[in-house]
């Protein structure tokens, strides 16, 4: 079976940096609905469309087709007051608000605590890989049709994917 719209596929994936560096990798392999659902980066899912159980691929990722540009608006200095008492970490997460405001006019991101003083901490609201190129690898272990549920779920359900 050849990938096409409202087929499951599951592939083993190697993500890396343009230095060379493996990032992430799959060591089971993952699933995703192809068809334009959003389960994978739409160049690799274009990628991928028409290939079979045992092609591989081979995809070099700009920025933009990937975690984005890195904003420098994303990166906050923000009143020490402002967080909770207890251990605050280099590395920690929070949701807020893109514009900072918390008004709830806009998008939450998240943000990621880079540095911690007695009076501030920065925070960075981009994705870790932002402003990157990235190499994405991986092969194709199972092609099959979506079920119903999965279509109108519009994600993959069962071994590799989600489950309700």
């Amino acid at each position: 079976m050849k990938i096409a719209k409202n087929t499951v596929v599951s592939i083993r994936y190697e993500l890396r940096n343009s230095e060379g560096e493996v990032l992430e990798n799959s060591e089971e392999a993952v699933s995703y609905l192809h068809g334009g659902y959003d389960g994978i980066f739409p160049t690799v899912e274009e990628a991928l469309q028409g290939k079979a159980v045992g092609d591989k691929c081979e995809i070099t990722l700009e920025p933009d087709h990937a975690f984005g540009e890195y904003d420098a608006d994303l990166v906050r200095i923000e009143p020490r007051s402002q967080f909770p008492d207890d251990k605050l970490e280099v590395g920690m997460q929070f949701e807020g608000a893109a514009d900072g405001t918390g008004d709830g006019e806009d998008d939450w991101i998240l943000y990621t605590v880079t540095d911690v003083t007695d009076d501030k901490v920065v925070v960075d609201g981009n994705h870790p890989l932002a402003g990157q190129r990235l190499l994405f690898k991986c092969e194709v272990t199972e092609v099959r049709p979506a079920t119903k549920d999965e279509i109108a779920h519009e994600h993959a359900h069962g071994e590799h994917g989600h489950h309700h």
